[in-house]
């Protein structure tokens, strides 16, 4: 397998981390996304990738995108450890959880956003440090209250083992540091993060530990 990567990626640091759960190998591609222009708008990888985007997997010749139809394929095809529980229920709230994230939280915050409030609006660093604070709090006090209020929470965002939620939680609250978000008014997902920091598994995927560090 080889995984396109680039260490800030919010997506690829998700799908690292399940690569590293399901005790899987992966040769990086490192794609720079600020240097050159950005090498993910560069011809070579957008015949890859047309979209322009981070992570690509790559199984067998097949490619893969998007991060969480990367990680169901995984735990489609290497199904121990499971990322998912068992039950339909238990499946649904994961998602829901991860969902709150990637594709509500992230999307609008990404680097492509970012840039495009800068060219198309004139919105300074400190006008995108406020736009990307302010959906960060929305999509955290929202998802507090998930965990909080429901019994099915546990050391992770559902019960004993880590799931697609912590996956796509962990790299949120790295942004969240990175743009300096209290935590404290969110108890639940800091405890959640905390512990899950302590498994190799998401620690080896952090991006202050990934090759393309810059």
């Amino acid at each position: 397998m080889e995984l396109y990567t680039y260490f800030r990626s919010s997506a690829a640091y998700r799908v690292r981390i399940a690569l590293n759960l399901k005790g899987l190998m992966a040769d990086y591609r490192y794609v720079h996304l600020v240097k050159d222009g950005g090498q993910q708008h560069k011809p070579e990888y957008l015949s890859v990738n047309p979209q322009g985007l981070v992570p690509v997997l790559v199984d067998r010749g097949h490619v893969l995108t998007q991060s969480l139809a990367i990680i169901e394929y995984l735990e489609e095809t290497h199904p121990q450890p499971p990322l998912l529980p068992k039950d339909a229920l238990g499946r649904a709230r994961v998602r829901a959880l991860a969902q709150v994230v990637a594709c509500d939280m992230h999307p609008v915050n990404n680097q492509r956003i970012l840039k495009y409030l800068e060219t198309a609006f004139g919105a300074d660093e400190a006008a995108r440090k406020l736009w990307y604070r302010h959906w960060i709090i929305e999509g955290f006090k929202a998802m507090e209250r998930l965990l909080t209020d429901n019994p099915d929470t546990g050391k992770f965002c559902h019960g004993a083992r880590p799931t697609l939620a912590d996956i796509c939680l962990v790299p949120q609250v790295f942004n969240a540091n990175r743009f300096e978000v209290d935590l404290t008014p969110y108890p639940a997902i800091k405890r959640i993060n905390d512990h899950c920091l302590t498994l190799k598994a998401f620690a080896d995927a952090a991006p202050e530990k990934q090759a393309d560090v810059a």
